[in-house]
């Protein structure tokens, strides 16, 4: 079985969104939950095979808080781990030997790349995106706009709106 067989087979048994993008080189889409989909990339190159995934943006604040959260959370990855790009941009990154390559090893590496994405994403946003993710909050209440997926960051908020739709005031109400 070549590696675009055990590649494709791997991405089709996890039932994955993919589009092949020469020989061996894939961009896969991973589905979440609170980051809705992480994008990967899979490269097989003559000597080594190379996955990478975008996780996040540049935080806003806190960097030494959101770094410190990555060197921390890299001790407890499987075969991936935190770096960042030159713009300061959250990857997850690994490189391997070609001999690693199976479809179960793909399943394991891919299965840590969207706990670590999905798991991680909301840490990320709250240590380095507090201070917007509490304007857009603001800007949400005082035009009347779903704050459905910003329920998550409610702790952030201080006090508690009394606006938001379904909450209670003080007297019951």
């Amino acid at each position: 079985m070549s590696l675009d067989d055990v590649i494709s087979s791997a991405l089709d048994s996890a039932e994955l969104t993919y589009d092949r993008k020469g020989d061996g080189v894939y961009f896969v889409t991973l589905p979440g939950t609170k980051k809705l989909q992480t994008n990967c990339w899979l490269v097989a190159r003559e000597h080594s095979f190379a996955v990478e995934a975008f996780v996040c943006r540049r935080p806003d604040e806190a960097h030494e808080d959101v770094y410190r959260f990555l060197l921390r959370r890299n001790a407890k990855l499987y075969g991936v781990h935190y770096t960042i790009d030159d713009a300061g941009d959250i990857y997850l990154v690994g490189r391997f030997g070609l001999d690693t390559v199976t479809e179960a090893e793909l399943d394991k590496l891919l299965g840590q790349v969207l706990e670590a994405a999905d798991g991680d994403f909301n840490t990320l946003l709250e240590l380095g995106f507090a201070s917007s993710i509490r304007r857009e909050w603001e800007w949400r209440v005082s035009r009347g706009e779903s704050l459905a997926n910003l329920r998550a960051f409610r702790h952030l908020v201080e006090p508690a709106s009394p606006h938001e739709p379904g909450s209670l005031t003080t007297d019951g109400n």
